[in-house]
C-alpha cells in the first residue's frame, strides 16, 4: 500500500498515465481503460492517474474530468497534473501558474488537484516566486500537495531549501525517467537528494518507452508512436535485460512489463512507477505488477542485468 512521504495520499502500486488519452486512446477507449484500472485498484488503495496540462493540448485532462463526472468517481482518485511549458516564455512565473491550475481544475472538473507539478524547470524565473504561487494554490485549496517534474539534483536541492527559507509548501515528490535501461540519471546526486529530503519518486518512461514490454527486437516492425524510441534500446545489454526480464516473467506467469514495472517499485525512494496503456490488452500486461513479489534473487538477477 504506497503512500507519498509527507503526504495522507495513499496511492496503487501502478500510475495509470494519462498522456495517451486523446492521442493513441480515443475518448471511449480511454473510459474503458480507467474502468479497467479502477476495478483493478484494491478497495484500500486509491487508483493514481498522471497527466498534464500540455497533454494532447488539455484533451487527456478533460478525458479524465469527463470520466471522473461521469462514473462519480472524483473521492475515489488520486489526480496528478502539472503546469507545463507548452511555449510560455516564463512558463513557472506566477501569473503563468495560477492561470494554468485555472484550466486544470477547469478541464479536470474537479475542486483541488491532489499532486500538482512544475512539469519542467524554468531557470527564467526566481524559485522563490514559483515556490509563493505554489504555496497560494495550497492555502486557496486549489492544490492539496506540490511536486517537481525533470528538476537536476543542484535545482531540486535549492528548491527544497528555497521553501524551507521562506517557510512555504516545498514539493513533496520527484517524477523523473528512470527504469531498467535508464538508471544513471536518477542513481547518484539525484536519487540521494530526494533520500535525504524524504521525496518520493513517481519515475516515468518506468517500460523504457515499451522496450521492457519485450515486444521490441532488432529487424521487427512494431505498430506503436514509440517504436523507433523503443528500438534505441535493441542491443547487448537490451538482450540481457530482457531475458533476465522473460526468465522471472516465466517463473511467476506474468508478462515481462509487470516484473519491469515491479523491479522499479521496489527501488529505494520509489513510490509508484508510471506507465500508460492505450487499450484494456495493453493495460492487462501491467496490472500484475500489483501484486508481483518479486524474490532478493529475481532483483538481484535484474539489477545485475542492466548494469
Amino acid at each position: 500500500m504506497p503512500q507519498l512521504p509527507g503526504t495522507d495520499l495513499t496511492v496503487s502500486d501502478l500510475c495509470l498515465g494519462g498522456n495517451v488519452f486523446g492521442w493513441t486512446a480515443d475518448e471511449p477507449t480511454s473510459f474503458a481503460i480507467l474502468d479497467r484500472f479502477e476495478d483493478a485498484t484494491p478497495s484500500t488503495e486509491r487508483p493514481f492517474v498522471d497527466t498534464a496540462e500540455s497533454y494532447t493540448q488539455g484533451e487527456s485532462e478533460r478525458i479524465l474530468g469527463a470520466w471522473m463526472h461521469d462514473r462519480g468517481m472524483r473521492d475515489r482518485m488520486v489526480v496528478a497534473t502539472k503546469a507545463s511549458a507548452r511555449g510560455k516564455e516564463h512558463p513557472l512565473a506566477a501569473r503563468e501558474i495560477r492561470k494554468a491550475a485555472e484550466q486544470s481544475l477547469r478541464n479536470l472538473q474537479i475542486d483541488t488537484i491532489d499532486l500538482y507539478y512544475a512539469h519542467r524547470d524554468d531557470l527564467t524565473t526566481p524559485l522563490e516566486e514559483t515556490l509563493t504561487a505554489f504555496d497560494e494554490l495550497v492555502r486557496t485549496g486549489k492544490v492539496r500537495y506540490v511536486a517537481a517534474s525533470n528538476y537536476s539534483a543542484p535545482r531540486l536541492r535549492e528548491a527544497l531549501e528555497t521553501s524551507d527559507r521562506l517557510g512555504v509548501v516545498r514539493y513533496v515528490a520527484l517524477q523523473t525517467h528512470y527504469n531498467l535501461m535508464e538508471r544513471a540519471e536518477y542513481e547518484g546526486e539525484l536519487r540521494d537528494v530526494v533520500a535525504a529530503y524524504g521525496l518520493g519518486a513517481l519515475p516515468y518512461y518506468g517500460l523504457a518507452k515499451g522496450f521492457l514490454t519485450g515486444k521490441y527486437r532488432a529487424g521487427e516492425q512494431i505498430d506503436s508512436p514509440r517504436a523507433e524510441g523503443a528500438a534505441a534500446y535493441v542491443g547487448e545489454k537490451g538482450d540481457r535485460v530482457l531475458t533476465a526480464l522473460r526468465t522471472v516473467a516465466k517463473a511467476h506467469g506474468v508478462p515481462p512489463a509487470a516484473v519491469a514495472l515491479r523491479w522499479l517499485a521496489d527501488q529505494p525512494t520509489v513510490v509508484s512507477p508510471i506507465a500508460s496503456a492505450r487499450s484494456v490488452e495493453q493495460l492487462a500486461e501491467l496490472l500484475p505488477m500489483q501484486d508481483l513479489v518479486l524474490t532478493d534473487d529475481e532483483l538481484k538477477l535484474l539489477t545485475d542485468a542492466s548494469a
